[in-house]
């Protein structure tokens, strides 16, 4: 498996990895020339490697817009990542692409989207639908029948009750508790939500 990104994210993506012993990370992409190694894994060149050898590629950024962008102009065999500590219900359906990481949760009938982020321990309730590019950060929790649009990112703490729709491209800030519906391409913060910024 190769990863594209050297970033922080990538760390946390590489940990994840390792936890299973499942992959073996052969090396990472990235477009900065003065990086070498990440965690002891050498640093790549994507334009000049030889694409035959890439099986299969993980997006190893946590900003949404970009891993969309890469996404979208990389053809590609993408694998998921999930961590040993995280639970998954046999029930639940996680798209290519997408990360659970440490003691994260995604309960019964939960459907994820391609190249999500279930971060650090968030919650990901019974019948919740994320569509692609989704970051839920860590310790946020989404109850039941939470449904969340393509790109938006859920802040550190934030709680959204059951039943809410949040549109696409959303920002919800950090501890925000979320009692109603949100708009496309908002930023919501506070208890309760209030919108701040189109």
């Amino acid at each position: 498996m190769y990863l594209y990104g050297a970033s922080g994210h990538c760390k946390v993506i590489i940990d994840s990895i390792e936890s299973s012993n499942s992959k073996k990370i052969e090396g990472v992409f990235d477009d900065d020339i003065n990086l070498k190694k990440i965690l002891n894994i050498p640093i790549l060149k994507y334009d000049n490697f030889d694409k035959h050898q890439i099986h299969e590629l993980f997006i190893s950024v946590g900003n949404n817009s970009v891993r969309k962008i890469i996404a979208e102009s990389i053809k590609a065999t993408y694998g998921t990542v999930i961590h040993v500590s995280a639970y998954v219900s046999k029930y639940a359906s996680i798209n290519k692409g997408t990360a659970v990481l440490a003691n994260a949760v995604v309960n019964t009938s939960a459907k994820i989207g391609k190249h999500c982020i279930i971060n650090t321990g968030a919650i990901v309730e019974h019948d919740c639908e994320l569509e692609d590019y989704v970051h839920i950060s860590p310790n946020a929790s989404l109850a039941g029948n939470v449904k969340i649009g393509e790109g938006s990112h859920i802040g550190i703490g934030a709680q959204i009750i059951q039943g809410i729709t949040i549109g696409k491209w959303v920002t919800i800030g950090a501890g925000t508790v979320v009692i109603r519906n949100v708009p496309d391409n908002s930023l919501f913060v506070g208890n309760p939500a209030r919108e701040i910024k189109k």
